[in-house]
């Protein structure tokens, strides 16, 4: 009732009036419904350390994706030779050289120099002759005068600037979040789920909160986000996707570690590939993955327990043990999923919409005249 009573009101603008119309309305509405939720929401440290961390990322991923785009512009040499996603000793390149010119006129010795300065020795001579040769086909593509590459390399600068403060944000970010995740867990229950490291056990607790507030798990699954939408009309029903009514870095969390678990725990690993073979998607068995680890999460967190593996006959195991069982039954299962896979014929398309090769017909279409 409570929710038909706000989608109502949001068809008129939304403003504090409303909302403090629509609060003061709920418990006379469902009275019995209202429970008190402890802890300090929003006002959490850890709670709004993880999302400041979350909102991080994406921009240092924004960013990365920009610098990308401007080193196409330079070629694909560049890219070949300070990877995908620069370190401290490729930032200090972009910052200063990414102009060719520059970058020629800084000479093999007094850039080797510098690789070794700031790669801690890992970048050498060889790393040195790859950007030289860069700057050279960079000179060859582009005529003299059809690109500025002054002015490309300032924008080059500005954004490897922004990506190397980014760094340093979540870095800082990081140290907030490992001492609040100390204080909130001590005992390190969702340290102990396979898969959990101290950014995404860090993460999951902070954004779920107290797992003890919640009536029961089924309420936890629904928090998340991750449960199926069920629409019912009559006597039919009809499963479709996540609600996603959740909150979305706790849901990016859990399907994360869901990935990893799977690939640690023997029964989630079988839960995967049963899936699979029932013809769903990768993301889509992750999805119910992250629903059932958030519900063994919560139920640790409530017994006060560690997660434990067990293989498929419920005999209890180690981690390591779990690796090795789920490598196989992954194995095993990837293998004969290829194996049943036929082959595509000259008539059998991926896709419908793509021409055959073959006839269309095997007689005449022709319409006879009346």
């Amino acid at each position: 009732q409570s929710a038909d009573l706000r989608k109502y009101y949001n068809k008129h603008a939304k403003t504090d009036r409303l909302d403090c119309e629509l609060l003061a309305r709920i418990p006379l509405l469902h009275p019995d419904g209202l429970v008190a939720t402890p802890g300090l929401g929003p006002a959490e440290a850890l709670r709004r350390a993880v999302g400041r961390r979350a909102s991080l990322v994406a921009r240092r991923a924004g960013s990365l994706q920009r610098l990308d785009a401007l080193l196409e512009l330079l070629g694909p040499a560049w890219t070949a030779a300070l990877g995908t996603d620069p370190g401290k000793a490729a930032c200090s390149v972009l910052e200063r050289y990414s102009d060719p010119h520059a970058l020629l006129r800084l000479g093999r010795a007094r850039l080797t120099r510098l690789l070794i300065r700031t790669s801690r020795g890992a970048w050498r001579e060889d790393k040195a002759d790859a950007l030289l040769a860069a700057a050279r086909a960079t000179l060859s593509l582009w005529p003299e005068g059809a690109i500025d590459l002054a002015e490309l390399a300032e924008d080059i600068a500005a954004e490897t600037r922004l990506l190397r403060g980014l760094d340093n944000e979540i870095d800082q970010v990081d140290d907030r979040i490992a001492a609040a995740y100390q204080d909130a867990d001590p005992t390190g229950i969702l340290a102990s789920v396979p898969g959990l490291g101290p950014v995404l056990a860090a993460a999951i607790l902070g954004r779920l909160g107290d797992p003890n507030r919640f009536r029961d798990l089924a309420a936890v699954r629904a928090y998340t986000g991750l449960i199926p939408k069920i629409s019912q009309s009559g006597t039919s029903e009809t499963h479709q996707g996540p609600t996603k009514a959740g909150d979305h870095v706790l849901r990016w969390s859990l399907f994360i570690a869901a990935d990893h678990a799977r690939k640690t725990d023997p029964g989630l690993a079988a839960r995967y590939q049963r899936l699979r073979d029932r013809g769903k998607h990768h993301n889509s068995a992750l999805c119910t993955l992250a629903a059932v680890l958030v519900t063994r999460i919560a139920a640790c967190w409530r017994r006060g327990e560690h997660y434990r593996l067990h293989d498929l006959d419920g005999r209890e195991i180690t981690e390591s043990e779990g690796r090795a069982l789920a490598s196989t039954i992954n194995t095993e299962a990837t293998r004969a999923r290829s194996q049943t896979t036929t082959g595509t014929g000259r008539r059998s398309k991926e896709s419908q919409s793509a021409p055959s090769t073959g006839p269309s017909t095997t007689h005449s279409t022709t319409r006879p005249a009346a």
